[in-house]
């Protein structure tokens, strides 16, 4: 018979008085990683690695801390790194639908942003009052007298001619009329039509020959207002450039050195002058209101084009399209640029241009152009989730299309896609220098590795995120300066030696090894900030293990409903399950369930009936379309298990059911395969199982017992239901060997085991299983290739043989008996 493990077997204990520490207080708290060495690494790689496609993607469970960590390792990484360029919007005035894009050193977007706007307020108040100066006016005024008196001299010598030939011009309000003079005097209508014949003809032909002349010079009136007009216009331009390039040339020496700016200043230079009248209208006319915002400019541009000129005030509107849209600004920035997008859909990533209602109509200019995730992070790194990026329509693409044209284009999803013809900016695109770390779960990366042919080109790097951490010395005095950390950055009390170790206990327990820590930081972040609420609750001045402890037992609280639920109905007898005496093809079979994070054990009865049949094992869970495939498959290597040891010289000649009895959802895993191979065997030797004892661990076709997952879930499951009902000394559970070094028991179960109230049994064979619970030695074959007789393998062979018989027997005519020649 296999011993029992002792109490200290049980339950991996860490002793406070080993710490070289009195509370979290004395330890560094400089510390973010632990045990992640190969994710780390993948990191520094990617990021250090200058070649185009080197992208990487960190993968692992959640709850490890993965984005936290790889945000934390790329910031001192960039902290080193130069700052990439500021990057600015302004406009296009060759076409104002195809904005610009500047790039200026780290702080110099802010400047130019605020030097042109102190120019634009300079030329608001200078360019008006240029053209309501005294010098201006008097030097229009000029040009118009000059025109206007070239005029009246040529109609003043005509009036002289005509009145030296007897003719007068008079100017009436219709217009200029000729009539005949006599002795200096106007001579009336009534007598001019009384002059001879000859006379008259003779006075309307000189008439109609200073008409003419007359005409001749009133035709040339448009020619003079062109000329003057020209003359102003260049007036006009010439005291605009006094002003402006006073203003714009401090400008220019202090951007010398960027082409790009220089061109801009130039362009903003050319249409002001260009667009000189708007001031000279205003100075003349005051004034006048008029639509603001991005509408009107685009109204006014439109008049240009246009060729008309509208009245207009140089209002704010008009200003719009001299500023400087800076979307990205590095001045604060120390080091490259490290960018968590919290909510990376299409337009976040790339950007955007916005639009405002005016007047019913939705319009935009360059202002309102809006930097993507990509911008800010252009030059360093950008972090984004893979779930919430997979799940923002068009995003990945988005992203991916940028990678591989190594630039920023602006554009919405419609435009992308070709879906959407309207009229709207197309903002320059911008060179695009990033790394990217996308984080997510490994079935993700998986899913897209197999199903999107760019993840290979466009993501190089994979940064595995472990969910354990080896221990040894160096990794637990690093993790206890994790909780450290942890505390210092939460603001919590201190963690003396005791509530450390029993943190780490139930690291242990959270990933069920003895030899592991978990790396599930947010769930042990969780437990510290709980045990620091329960010692100020106390009042205490330091967290303890018994603060530890209430957070673990109140955690516990919150989420077992559904099993104190389960434990109810067992001790009401809702659901079977014998915890004493012994029984024929019955067994405690211990399930696990997680549940909303949480997870128990479960006790189930699994019962076994056999009788004469073809060798067929029907598993009942299988055939009701409740059993998973695991499960089945656990059931099928029962029949190679049984074919293999008791089948070779007969047929295996019978039928059996198994079941999990009182099972009514699905059943999956294979974990039950020793415990229904247990009920299997006890129904063909007829020999009861002790329901004292339960039993979890798969099976393989040679009998051995193999580990399983949830081992101290489904011993405490067993525990709690012996411990309701009361403790007698000779029940306990059965167990894989193998996953000893799995077992962090709770300290009840512990507690009962030291005191011989309840026992766990390493199982390594079915051999060794079968004798625990029934009793009965399992027995070897002996030099005649049998069982011994009374064993259990005896006992099962025995009964196997006399079905095969009775089958063959079934099988004759008239049932008669075998011949002595065959085998029996």
């Amino acid at each position: 018979m296999i011993d029992p493990l002792p109490a200290d077997a049980l339950r991996k204990r860490f002793d406070p008085s080993e710490f070289d520490f009195e509370t979290t207080e004395d330890l560094p708290a400089d510390t973010e990683v632990v045990g992640q060495d190969r994710a780390v690494e993948a990191l520094d790689f990617g990021m250090s690695i200058d070649a185009e496609g080197y992208n990487v993607f960190a993968l692992g469970p959640t709850g490890t801390g993965r984005r936290e960590l790889v945000q934390h390792l790329l910031e001192e990484q960039a902290a080193g790194e130069e700052t990439p360029p500021d990057l600015c919007y302004v406009n296009n005035f060759d076409d104002e639908r195809e904005p610009r894009a500047l790039r200026l050193s780290a702080g110099r977007g802010c400047e130019l942003k605020e030097d042109v706007d102190a120019l634009i307020e300079e030329l608001q108040t200078a360019l008006p009052g240029t053209f309501e100066s005294e010098e201006y006016r008097s030097r229009r005024e000029m040009i118009q007298e000059e025109v206007q008196e070239g005029q009246e001299a040529a109609l003043e010598d005509l009036q002289e001619q005509a009145r030296e030939d007897g003719i007068a011009l008079i100017r009436t309000p219709q217009g200029f009329v000729f009539t005949p003079l006599q002795d200096g005097e106007v001579v009336p209508p009534e007598e001019v039509e009384s002059m001879p014949d000859a006379e008259r003809e003779q006075v309307q032909q000189k008439i109609e020959s200073y008409q003419e002349a007359l005409q001749d010079i009133l035709q040339k009136v448009p020619d003079h207002q062109r000329e003057a007009r020209r003359r102003i216009e260049a007036l006009n331009e010439e005291m605009a450039t006094l002003v402006v390039d006073d203003l714009i040339d401090d400008l220019r020496d202090a951007y010398a050195d960027s082409e790009d700016v220089l061109s801009f200043l130039d362009s903003v230079r050319d249409d002001i002058i260009e667009n000189v009248d708007v001031f000279v209208q205003s100075a003349q006319q005051g004034p006048s209101s008029g639509m603001q915002g991005p509408q009107q400019m685009m109204q006014q541009q439109g008049q240009q084009d246009g060729g008309q000129q509208a009245a207009r005030a140089p209002d704010g509107a008009f200003w719009r399209r001299y500023r400087v849209n800076l979307i990205v600004d590095h001045e604060d920035t120390e080091g490259a640029p490290v960018v968590y997008e919290d909510n990376p859909n299409y337009q976040n990533l790339v950007g955007q241009v916005e639009q405002i209602a005016q007047m019913g109509a939705l319009v935009t200019d360059f202002n309102l152009i809006r930097p993507g995730a990509l911008h800010e992070a252009n030059g360093g790194y950008l972090i984004v989730e893979a779930r919430q990026l997979l799940t923002q329509p068009y995003a990945w693409e988005g992203l991916k299309r940028a990678l591989q044209n190594d630039e920023i284009q602006i554009e919405s999803p419609g435009q992308a896609l070709g879906l959407i013809r309207t009229l709207t900016l197309e903002p320059e695109a911008v060179p695009l220098d990033v790394k990217i770390v996308v984080v997510g779960e490994r079935m993700l990366y998986y899913l897209l590795d197999a199903l999107d042919p760019d993840m290979d080109r466009l993501f190089k790097v994979t940064a595995d995120f472990d969910d354990q951490i080896d221990r040894g010395e160096a990794q637990e005095d690093a993790y206890a300066d994790l909780l450290a950390t942890t505390i210092d950055e939460n603001d919590l009390r201190p963690f003396d030696r005791s509530a450390v170790a029993r943190v780490f206990e139930h690291s242990l327990r959270m990933v069920s090894d003895t030899e592991k820590l978990s790396a599930e930081v947010d769930a042990i972040r969780d437990l510290v900030v709980e045990a620091d609420h329960w010692a100020r609750d106390e009042g205490a001045d330091a967290v303890t293990d018994a603060h530890v402890q209430r957070a673990i037992d109140a955690q516990i609280y919150r989420a077992d409903r559904l099993r104190d639920r389960v434990q109810e109905s067992i001790e009401r007898e809702k659901l079977y399950i014998d915890t004493t005496g012994a029984t024929v093809g019955q067994i405690n079979g211990l399930s696990y369930l997680k549940v909303g994070g949480f997870s128990f054990g479960k006790p189930n009865r699994i019962t076994a009936r056999v009788r004469l049949g073809e060798g067929d094992i029907v598993d009942i869970e299988r055939e009701a379309a409740l059993g998973g495939p695991l499960h089945s498959k656990g059931v099928l290597i029962l029949s190679g298990f049984l074919e293999g040891r008791f089948a070779q010289r007969h047929p295996l000649s019978l039928s059996a059911r198994l079941v999990f009895e009182q099972s009514y959802g699905g059943i999956d895993g294979d974990s039950a395969s020793s415990a229904e191979l247990y009920a299997l065997l006890s129904a063909l030797a007829e020999v009861p199982l002790k329901q004292t004892l339960a039993v979890t661990g798969s099976v393989n076709q040679r009998g051995m017992v193999q580990p399983i997952g949830g081992v101290n879930e489904k011993i405490e499951g067993f525990f709690d239901v012996c411990e309701e009902r009361g403790l007698t000394g000779d029940q306990g559970v059965l167990i894989p060997a193998a996953n000893v070094d799995n077992l962090m028991l709770r300290p009840d179960v512990v507690a009962a085991v030291e005191a011989d109230d309840f026992h766990v049994y390493p199982v390594e064979t079915i051999d060794q299983g079968i004798a625990l619970l029934t009793g009965v030695e399992a027995g070897t074959r002996d030099e005649q290739d049998g069982f011994p007789d009374g064993t259990m393998n005896g006992k099962v062979e025995a009964r196997l043989r006399e079905f095969a018989d009775r089958r063959r027997q079934f099988a004759r005519p008239n049932g008669t008996p075998p011949s002595s020649t065959e085998d029996m």
